[in-house]
């Protein structure tokens, strides 16, 4: 007996199974990687399709220009076997060659074009315009006999297998429906003209490849749809991979609160330590403490420069009365300067006039005023 463990085929990655949407960082991330969703049975099928009705509308023109380079090849003939011989200088012998390589690469060129241009054009309207050299650099882990052996059995392998089959299955039944009626003109290629003939069996290739580059396309687009689902799931994420990148982005939000609550604390020390400046504190009387300093020479209105609600409240009133701070009890003024008014801002003016009644009646009682 073999033992086995299914999980070794599971899907899964840190923190469990990979249930959330990819989000749009990692989504950025692979396309950096070149990992983009993508079917390189588009490209294919378009570049056929292209060559074929490219031959179909260009093969007379080709024919007739590859008749014409011909003779030349033949003229040249006597010159090559010199050159062999010894007899014709090198540079002679190149001229010859670079000509003759040059008339053939001027013929194909169109097809050529076309083909790159197509095979560019297929990728680009399918994943847009983003190079990277990355996918070119070489990957150790990809050495991995593990990986390889999980790959073999994997289900993206049987649909290659699937693929392959129904490819090979289609040619060979258009080929079949098709040179079914046209075996009667192949048979009889002997008994015509060597340009009729040529003719012929050019238009039986190029209406044969057509037909095939057609019905390709269709199996190429439900290879695109396909490569596009298998890639959102592909990037599928754990919850916990989720988490960790949240916190990469953002940082852990536990340290984060340790943060706000040191900010938090620095900021009420610094509150208390200006707290003895005030020159009233207006409370609710239990809820609320408001501490109020004012001083013409630094601003024109009067300034919160400490405020605290249940537990601080009764601290501020404490701290209030060791340094003999007057205490004024006025519940709506100090739930509006609570909520509406922070520390360190100057009064409101809709509220100046209930401030400076309770300054006034501060003062009076200070025998300033």
């Amino acid at each position: 007996m073999i033992r086995y463990n299914l999980q070794f085929f599971a899907k899964e990655g840190m923190g469990g199974e990979k249930t959330e949407p990819a989000t749009q960082k990692k989504l950025e991330d692979a396309r950096k990687e070149g990992q983009v969703a993508k079917s390189r049975e588009i490209a294919n099928g378009l570049g056929l399709l292209a060559l074929f009705l490219i031959l179909k509308f260009w093969v007379g023109s080709m024919g007739i220009r590859m008749m014409e380079v011909f003779p030349g090849i033949y003229n040249k003939i006597p010159d090559v076997v010199t050159f062999w011989h010894g007899e014709m200088p090198q540079t002679d012998a190149g001229v010859v060659f670079r000509q003759l390589i040059l008339n053939v690469l001027t013929i194909i060129a169109p097809i050529l074009a076309i083909g790159f241009l197509i095979a560019f054009l297929s990728d680009v309207v399918q994943v847009k315009w983003h190079p990277t050299l990355k996918p070119l650099m070489p990957k150790f882990s990809k050495l991995n006999p593990l990986q390889g052996v999980k790959k073999l059995f994997s289900v993206n392998a049987l649909v290659e297998l699937i693929k392959s089959i129904a490819k090979i299955a289609l040619i060979v039944y258009i080929c079949y429906t098709y040179l079914k009626d046209k075996w009667v003109y192949l048979l009889n290629l002997y008994d015509v003209g060597l340009m009729q003939a040529l003719n012929i069996a050019a238009d039986v290739v190029t209406d044969l490849g057509i037909r095939i580059s057609a019905i390709y396309m269709i199996l190429a687009l439900a290879d695109f749809a396909y490569q596009k689902i298998k890639f959102k799931n592909d990037m599928k994420m754990t919850k916990q991979e989720i988490k960790e990148e949240y916190k990469q982005q953002e940082g852990d939000p536990q340290i984060k609160g340790k943060i706000r609550q040191r900010m938090s604390e620095a900021s009420r020390r610094r509150m208390m330590q200006d707290l003895p400046k005030a020159d009233v504190v207006i409370t609710n009387p239990t809820h609320y403490a408001v501490a109020i300093k004012y001083d013409p020479e630094v601003a024109d209105a009067p300034i919160v420069i400490a405020k605290g609600e249940d537990y601080l409240a009764a601290r501020i009133k404490e701290i209030a009365r060791e340094n003999k701070i007057e205490i004024v009890e006025n519940k709506p003024l100090a739930r509006m300067l609570y909520a509406n008014v922070d520390i360190g801002q100057a009064v409101p003016p809709e509220l100046y006039q209930a401030v400076a009644e309770v300054l006034a009646f501060v003062y009076h009682l200070q025998g300033k005023i």
